[in-house]
């Protein structure tokens, strides 16, 4: 994955005014970050997932390629590069025999290389106005779904004027009653740029847009359907998926693909569908 120049429509298209917003005090502790200013993907941060991973009815084969996962300069409101993941059409490329996607994407974790329990995660992004996507930034442990619990820091599905928070683990995943939306205030929305959070404490979790708290779950909450699955470590996971069950059970489309419009399908070819993160941080748990 190298570093590119600005040039695509994907990323020309993606201005739009932002809210400003309140980052961590000072006397918080920053212990990891990718400001996605190097010249290519950190290796020693995260991991390129490739074509055998499928879930969840998605339309998309995840790989490595430049097409898909690039480092960019010159994005208008960025603070140096940015990371880039986008679809592309490329049908007859998935050789996966069951899934033959029409369209490849990237996703990047840090599994293996970074995982942190209690603290605060964080991520600058930006998003396109596209029906049927399914970007996300979220955490996830290490033993078998959803054992070791999932936090879904934010997930867009291609409804511009908001984005959903989620927990997942042993009695409450899937259709899980641990999920919230957050409507952007009028003259904004999800295409500009928004820091996306979650404060995760030993017995509360609270996702936040823009340093405004929009869900708090607590361990009670939680318990009421199964077990806490939250006091082990995680990792951090980008990735940019196509249609599929989320955006199929908000948008009910069926055709040319499930939960995707043919409105999207010609902006993914026209190169005009992206999700770009100007930076990931987190920071220890307050004092």
């Amino acid at each position: 994955m190298i570093r590119t120049a600005l040039i695509c429509a994907a990323v020309a298209c993606l201005a739009a005014p932002s809210l400003a917003a309140q980052e961590p005090s000072d006397d918080r502790t920053l212990v990891w970050s990718d400001e996605f200013n190097q010249a290519e993907l950190d290796h020693t941060k995260w991991g390129v997932i490739g074509t055998d991973f499928w879930v969840n009815n998605e339309q998309q084969a995840y790989v490595d390629d430049p097409a898909v996962l690039s480092i960019v300069d010159g994005v208008s409101g960025a603070d140096g590069g940015a990371l880039m993941l986008r679809p592309v059409f490329k049908p007859g490329v998935d050789p996966h025999p069951e899934r033959k996607a029409d369209f490849l994407s990237g996703r990047v974790e840090s599994q293996n290389k970074y995982e942190f329990t209690y603290g605060r995660a964080e991520a600058r992004i930006k998003m396109p106005d596209a029906d049927g996507v399914w970007p996300a930034f979220w955490l996830l442990g290490n033993d078998a779904w959803p054992g070791t619990g999932e936090i879904d820091i934010m997930e867009y599905v291609g409804e511009k004027d908001w984005v959903g928070v989620a927990l997942h683990g042993p009695g409450y995943s899937g259709e899980t009653p641990l999920v919230n939306k957050f409507y952007f205030p009028e003259g904004e929305d999800v295409t500009g740029w928004h820091v996306y959070a979650v404060e995760w404490k030993k017995n509360e979790i609270l996702f936040q847009v823009d340093g405004h708290t929009l869900y708090r779950v607590t361990r009670p909450m939680v318990e009421n359907y199964g077990k806490w699955a939250f006091d082990n470590p995680k990792y951090l996971i980008l990735n940019f998926a196509m249609g599929g069950a989320y955006p199929f059970k908000t948008n009910g489309i069926e055709k040319p693909y499930n939960g995707v419009p043919q409105s999207t399908v010609d902006k993914v070819k026209s190169g005009e569908v992206a999700m770009l993160v100007d930076w990931v941080r987190v920071y220890a748990p307050k004092e």
